[in-house]
């Protein structure tokens, strides 16, 4: 099971996606259901030919995740659209001592967010803080001591073209709407 979105225009990426990640144009994202023991070394060829076989055009954005796609939660916030795929097997705290022991790659966050507005290629990386912390809130409004994951993935979208707004941290106007919508998202797809 795959979720695809195709954008009728290239939209301006930050993604720390397996497939597609880095600031670039992207004209598509897919977030592809593995099976728990997907034991796949190679993401980028694995997702590189699932673009192909969808007949996605140029370049986009690929993740994988464990969790049911059928399952994904959306939500919004004054223009932002956010999708996400919840998967919490395994949370973990970001700065866990090495003696927390192997880390599991079955459980993931991924997520995918639209803003109808540019924003400037800082602001994006501030953004990516922003989605990270709206998250960590997240899991710990559901009740788990932890932040995330160990293989969460984001994706931020916004348009090339018109003014870029400089700020994207959560007290600006995007990055607030961003957030809301993300730990909406998260509490969502992670409440039984």
């Amino acid at each position: 099971m795959t979720l695809v979105w195709r954008f009728p225009a290239p939209l301006r990426a930050i993604a720390s996606a397996p497939h597609g990640g880095g600031l670039g144009i992207r004209r598509w994202w897919v977030n592809a259901q593995v099976p728990m023991s997907h034991g796949r070394r190679d993401p980028d060829n694995h997702l590189r030919n699932l673009a192909v076989s969808l007949g996605l055009p140029g370049r986009g954005v690929g993740m994988l995740t464990a969790a049911d796609v059928r399952h994904h939660v959306q939500a919004s916030d004054g223009g932002v659209e956010v999708c996400a795929t919840i998967g919490l097997g395994h949370p973990t705290l970001a700065a866990a001592p090495d003696e927390a022991g192997p880390i599991s790659l079955v459980g993931t966050i991924n997520l995918i967010a639209v803003l109808p507005e540019r924003l400037e290629d800082a602001a994006l990386v501030n953004a990516v803080a922003t989605v990270s912390e709206a998250k960590a809130q997240a899991m710990w409004d559901l009740g788990h001591r932890a932040t995330g994951t160990a293989t969460d993935a984001v994706c931020i979208l916004c348009p090339d073209q018109g003014r870029g707004h400089v700020f994207g941290g959560p007290r600006s106007l995007w990055g607030a709407r961003l957030a809301r919508a993300v730990h909406r998202a998260v509490v969502a797809g992670g409440t039984p």
